[in-house]
């Protein structure tokens, strides 16, 4: 009797390796895709926070009477405001501006902006972005004549 051997053959492991291959080349551009496609998303959700705690940070005040620049206090936290919507950057150490009053996480940071106590504009990009200033949308504080503005989504960096 001759002993029988177990196991893969050479061309056994390089067909599989062959497969594999084809399998990494064709799913690793998908999985880029998925990623930009999540820091859209992201981006998107930030900008309908950011609108949404505007006009919240604006019913509060007006439903309170306060004068257009006193703070507010949402969910326990204080809000600096101008011009009757929250300021782009805080006033003061003891203050926050849109970036609190949104919610926003870590996965976001805001760039630029005006000096303290200024309402000033902000951008507020995705974190991890491959360029993060091309993947942000811009918030600019009210003034005494003009609304605040929430910019549009800029994602040809994301």
């Amino acid at each position: 009797m001759y002993k029988r051997q177990s196991g893969f053959t050479l061309i056994e492991l390089i067909v599989v390796i062959v497969i594999l291959g084809i399998l990494a080349a064709t799913a690793l551009p998908k999985f880029m895709g998925i990623q930009t496609g999540a820091r859209v998303s992201v981006l998107q959700g930030a900008r309908g926070a950011v609108a949404s705690a505007m006009n919240i940070a604006y019913a509060t005040q007006a439903s309170q009477g306060l004068a257009s620049n006193v703070g507010i206090t949402l969910d326990g936290v204080s809000i600096a405001m101008i011009g009757g919507y929250p300021q782009a950057w805080p006033a003061a150490s003891a203050l926050s501006g849109i970036y609190i009053a949104a919610g926003l996480s870590s996965d976001y940071s805001m760039v630029g902006g005006a000096a303290a106590g200024l309402g000033g504009s902000t951008t507020i990009t995705v974190v991890g972005a491959p360029t993060p200033n091309s993947c942000a949308f811009s918030y600019t504080a009210a003034t005494a004549t003009m609304p605040p503005v929430v910019g549009a989504v800029i994602t040809s960096g994301c």
